[in-house]
């Protein structure tokens, strides 16, 4: 049987005072690395060529610049920020997802986990923006077409619209996004309404939720929802954004999942991969601001992907979950799933 592989990239040197985006999100998630039964591997930077597949060169250019001449900085109002390192960390990372996927890819693992910061899913094909530096995912998803692939998904269940990821695919038609998020003046980007994408129905699919949805909501949505979408498309793989800031006591966000939720989620999206993609499946972490919440949502998918052990965190959501059912069936309305 093909093992789950995973990489890290702690990027320790990329931290800025009082941030949220830090190294430290990682530290209760680290020492318990090798209890789960999956293989670590090294990851290679990714080379300017392959970041090139989503940014401007001139952007890469731009932030090599920036980080060498004037960081440590702040670079967006989100706040982003760099240090003399975070040019050099962000290739790791983006590396890192392109190692585990090629592993994927290429069968020398049946599933990987790619955990790396800093974190990807708002960077832009122009700008980095919303902590990210550049798009992990996106990266990874062009080196996958690059390497042979004709249609690759994308699902992005990070507590944030993925607008970096859907601006870079909006108009390739060998690769599908589908993100739910919160929803709701003032949280961040402001991006991820239904109609966004009229030209990419079924494509490009995007769940906006109110504050406080949570296990039942993200259930029906992934019954109800994600797979239509990928039996729609077809993908040969799959990747996720999985940010564990959709937690219920995330620090910076106002959603309702649990670590059972998350399972569920991780459970799901695998059963779809097996289904549709051989199995062909690489989570990615995008946010979670709370160590404990990263710790155990990343159990959560390790048990996932390697079908041994169990999650033992029982941390339900004590909010009542609002009703969401009109959302649920205004996308499916909208795309005809």
């Amino acid at each position: 049987m093909m093992k789950t592989v995973y990489t890290l990239v702690s990027s320790p040197h990329h931290v800025f005072p009082d941030h949220p985006e830090r190294p430290a999100r990682l530290d209760v998630l680290e020492p318990k690395l090798s209890s789960f039964e999956a293989e670590r591997i090294e990851p290679q930077p990714a080379t300017r060529e392959e970041i090139a597949y989503v940014h401007d060169p001139k952007l890469v250019s731009a932030l090599e610049e920036v980080c060498r001449e004037q960081a440590p900085g702040i670079i967006d109002y989100a706040p982003t920020y760099v240090t003399p390192s975070s040019f050099q960390d962000a290739l790791l990372s983006a590396g890192g997802v392109v190692t585990c996927a090629r592993a994927v890819l290429h069968e020398e693992a049946k599933n990987a986990f790619a955990i790396v910061r800093p974190p990807g899913h708002h960077a832009e094909p122009d700008r980095a923006m919303g902590f990210c530096i550049f798009n992990n995912v996106a990266v990874a998803t062009r080196d996958a077409l690059a390497n042979g692939l004709e249609r690759v998904a994308i699902i992005d269940y990070d507590a944030h619209h993925g607008n970096g990821t859907q601006a870079a695919f909006l108009n390739d038609e060998q690769v599908a996004f589908l993100s739910v998020h919160q929803y709701q003046p003032g949280f961040y980007p402001g991006t991820g309404w239904v109609d966004e994408a009229p030209h990419a129905r079924k494509r490009i699919v995007n769940v906006p939720l109110p504050a406080r949805a949570g296990d039942h909501v993200y259930e029906q949505v992934a019954e109800r929802i994600f797979t239509p979408f990928v039996e729609s498309f077809k993908p040969q793989m799959i990747l996720i954004s999985v940010g564990f800031d959709a937690h219920w006591s995330d620090p910076i966000t106002m959603l309702g999942l649990s670590t059972a939720g998350y399972l569920m989620l991780a459970r799901k999206v695998m059963a779809l991969a097996e289904e549709h993609c051989a199995g062909k499946i690489v989570f990615v972490l995008e946010g979670g601001y709370d160590p404990g919440n990263v710790a155990n949502g990343a159990e959560a998918v390790f048990v996932a992907a390697t079908g041994r052990g169990e999650s033992e965190t029982n941390d339900p959501n004590p909010h009542k979950e609002p009703d969401c059912e009109s959302r649920i069936e205004e996308v499916r309305t909208w795309h005809g799933f």
